[in-house]
């Protein structure tokens, strides 16, 4: 700013036409693990309120005045625990009386997280600066979003819910957009329930660094002009009054409706910055200036939004979801985020095991939500993780990352198994009793498959035969055994009502021959094979309960399944209804993989390639490869389900197999897809087809059901979603729904490079929405894991029958079926 006294010289001809004011927001925005080691970020974040707390004292004692009109915002509640843990008692009380004046402003958002978190964890999270906010007096009505791409629609409802009144997103629109094709600018975002919250659609949040805000800390990212910029800069005060009087101007030709407008700004210029109070200096010496015309004023979120309500100008009302372009970044660790998943649910089922807490206490609780938000937050890893994976900072910032998931995991089993064991579970002793307790912990009525494990030495009591029998009522259930790693598992089906639990026994029955001798009725061969079509004349119950199988075909009484090598399976067929689950329009089989990766050209590196990609996920000239089945074998044949294998060739993999296993009376395929995916630095995806159901779907995202397109914000991306638990979808009679227990992402745009179609636009119904399950992706150049190397599993259900009533329905079998039966060997 060597050069102002230049500018205060000179007047300025600005052409506005009228008095602006400039809302100042000063914060630090939250990436964690992006700038620095995630541990040393929260050291950050919490020396950062230190520093803030001393600059707002330091102007009441008068030692630095001229910064008088200071004020911080916490971006995060994240960052206001890790300042609690570090402080010592006095720093907090005088943290907490900033606060108390309105110095320093509470947040009603504990991360910028991706659409991994469910409602009830969600709802966990929000609540902890609520009741800290309570405990102050302080009421909290405002949250913030900063880089992130969108946010669901249960995340407005669980905002709404907790008391938030107003949001502001920064939204960052590399490889994503804001919605409503407009930024600065507010809507009311009406909530699925009717509450409605005021939204401000926001520049991104280091805006105030390209116009120049903050001293020494001037960039140039979004702005294009004649300007090369470097932080500190000589002629500080030229570029900024050129480009804030441009700004402001474009905004008055654009019709903007107001006379102000929000800027943010941090410290320095660059995510995880500390506060500064020298930007006061600059808004001082602006005002001096060219407050007549233009003037600045630092504030806070809520006041701002006071501000916004007390203006006479309409402002549009919308509901629906907000899909977040950067919840992808999950795909790029898809072990570590199966992990996350399935301690999530984990979670669930603890809390209905143990209703009251008493050994799952909220202390423990609340540890394991915090591990499970740090992973879903939207920092995926170091800034040069893509173009220098071998950097020691990459690899340990990536470790720390999969390590929450990993944590947040461990912590939330050994919290089962202390339920468990507290619920009479038998640990592991010699002559140990073969019962065991088996729970529906879902909210709805289940007919579901209790897994009943048997350790291999235990093998040789049950081998001449056996019965399961309810302890309670004597009743025998349907089983078949399999082989497990280190024993045999025995597979049992058991209908349950909500909340029921059952207890039972393994009974060796040497009387039961089936295990040891022939039966004078079969539909297995001397070869063992079971591959005869049964004839109800001649067959009996056999004929109601077989389960068929041979080269091409696995049939049960409610599906028949074919296949054919070089296409895959070509035909899914309800046998109740007579209709064909599959949609006529697919483009590949059920299950089928989809390759596809992006050369890095001559004049290109790795870096440019993914950064020119715009919002697809691939490159022009990105080559695809469909997966070809080349065999199958059968795997298991019982008389209560069978397994079979079905292996494709397809590039990127070593190996990649798909095993159904259809059930003899439930209309209902499990599906685990085995991979070994090959070591690849170039940008690339792994997608499995999951053409069931009709031209539309119905998905969960954070405890809400919706229809995407119909029920979402103007603007916002069509291509793919981040679900909970699965999606539903009408057939010509009834429904089908596809359970993703591993895999969040369901892509439903085209798999090619495409012109990008956000909700709204005409062309949307002209072409399939196709779905499929994005398993696998490093096509970011920053951030992202570069390679996804390795082994994996991905399981599946596909659901359907006369139960399926409505999306509903649908959803909430995904959800039982997902989190399945609790079982446990019981004294």
């Amino acid at each position: 700013m060597r050069n102002y006294e230049v500018w205060r010289s000179n007047k300025l001809s600005n052409g506005l036409k009228r008095k602006w004011k400039v809302y100042v927001l000063h914060n630090s925005h939250t990436d964690i693990g992006y700038t620095e080691r995630q541990e040393k970020i929260e050291r950050f974040h919490a020396d950062f309120i230190r520093q803030a707390v001393r600059i707002i004292e330091d102007i009441q004692s008068g030692k630095r005045s001229e910064w008088k009109g200071f004020r911080w915002i916490c971006e995060t509640f994240w960052q206001v625990e890790a300042f609690l843990a570090a402080a010592t008692e006095d720093e907090i009380i005088r943290f907490e009386d900033a606060v108390r004046r309105g110095d320093i402003e509470l947040p009603g958002t504990y991360l910028n997280l991706t659409e991994l978190i469910d409602d009830n964890v969600l709802r966990s999270m929000l609540d902890r600066s609520q009741k800290y906010g309570r405990s102050l007096g302080v009421p909290i009505k405002t949250a913030m979003t900063a880089d992130v791409n969108g946010l669901s629609w249960g995340y407005a409802q669980t905002m709404a819910d907790a008391g938030i009144e107003n949001f502001i997103s920064c939204t960052h629109s590399h490889h994503g957009t804001f919605p409503l094709g407009l930024k600065q600018t507010p809507f009311w975002w009406k909530t699925p329930k009717g509450d409605r919250l005021l939204v401000w659609n926001s520049e991104y949040y280091h805006m105030g660094h390209e116009l120049g805000l903050v001293p020494n800390a001037m960039t140039t990212y979004l702005l294009k002009d004649e300007f090369t910029t470097t932080p500190i800069m000589e002629n500080h005060w030229e570029v900024a009054t050129t480009r804030l009087f441009r700004y402001l101007r474009n905004l008055e030709n654009e019709g903007y409706p107001y006379d102000f407008v929000p800027i943010f700004v941090s410290g320095l210029i660059t995510d995880n910055a500390p506060p500064n109070g020298a930007i006061m200096d600059y808004i001082k010496l602006w005002n001096e200036r060219f407050g007549e015309e233009v003037e600045m004023e630092m504030t806070t979120l809520t006041p701002f939004f006071d501000h916004v309500r007390q203006q006479d100008v309409p402002i549009p009302e919308y509901s629906g979801d907000w899909p977040d372009w950067w919840s992808d970044g999950l795909a790029s660790t898809p072990l570590h985020t199966q992990l996350f998943k399935d301690a999530q649910r984990k979670l669930q089922v603890i809390k209905k095991l143990d209703p009251e807490g008493k050994i799952a206490r909220p202390e423990r609780i609340a540890q394991a939500e915090k591990l499970l938000t740090l992973y879903a937050e939207h920092t995926w890893g170091y800034s040069s993780s893509i173009s220098e994976p071998w950097n020691p900072m990459v690899l340990q910032l990536g470790a720390r990352k999969e390590g929450m998931a990993t944590k947040a995991h461990e912590s939330i089993m050994t919290l089962y198994d202390d339920v468990l064991e507290a619920r009479g579970e038998a640990l592991l002793y010699p002559s140990r009793p073969m019962r065991y307790r088996v729970v529906n912990t879902s909210d709805t009525d289940v007919a579901d498959y209790a897994q009943l494990y048997v350790d291999y030495w235990e093998y040789s009591r049950i081998q001449q035969g056996l019965q399961i029998r309810d302890v309670d009522t004597g009743e025998t259930y349907p089983h078949q055994m399999i082989l497990a790693s280190r024993g045999h598992v025995i597979v049992v089906r058991m209908a349950l009502k909500a909340g029921e639990e059952k207890l039972v026994e393994i009974i060796p029955s040497p009387e039961d021959m089936s295990l040891v001798t022939t039966t004078s009725s079969t539909l297995r061969g001397m070869d063992g094979v079971t591959d005869i079509a049964p004839i109800a004349q001649l067959h009996g119950a056999l004929a109601d309960s077989a389960v068929y199988v041979d080269g091409s075909i696995l049939e049960t009484s409610t599906v028949r399944i074919e296949w054919a090598i070089g296409e895959g399976i070509v035909s899914w067929k309800d046998k109740t209804t007579g209709q064909d689950v599959l949609r006529e329009d697919r483009s590949h089989s059920p299950f089928a993989p989809v390759y596809d990766v992006t050369p890095v050209g001559l004049n290109q590196d790795i870096y440019t390639v993914r950064k020119e990609m715009g919002r697809n996920r691939k490159g022009t000239k990105a080559v695809i490869s469909s997966g070809a089945l080349i065999g199958s074998k059968t795997i298991y044949q019982g008389a209560l389900f069978a397994t079979v294998e079905l292996e494709y060739k397809v590039a990127g993999t070593s190996y990649y197999a798909v095993h159904l296993t259809a059930y003899a009376n439930t209309p209902r395929v499990d599906v685990s897809v085995r991979l070994h995916k090959d070591s690849v630095w170039e940008p690339e995806n792994l997608y499995i087809s999951l053409p069931f159901g009709g031209r539309e779907q119905w998905i969960e995202k954070t405890g809400i059901v919706l229809k995407p397109l119909e029920q979402q914000l103007p603007g916002t991306g069509t291509d793919f979603y981040c679900l909970q638990n699965g999606f539903s979808s009408k057939l010509e009679n009834g429904w089908v729904a596809v359970a993703m227990p591993d895999t969040p992402l369901l892509q439903v745009g085209p798999l090619v490079h495409h012109r990008i179609l956000l909700q709204g636009h005409p062309d949307l119904n002209k072409t399939p929405r196709l779905p499929y399950a994005w398993t696998m992706t490093n096509y970011w150049e920053t951030n992202f894991k570069a390679t996804m190397g390795g082994f994996y599993e991905f399981r599946y259900s596909v659901l359907w029958g006369s139960d399926l009533q409505s999306a509903e329905d649908g959803i909430d079998r995904c959800r039982a079926v997902n989190s399945g039966l609790v079982c446990y060997r019981s004294e």
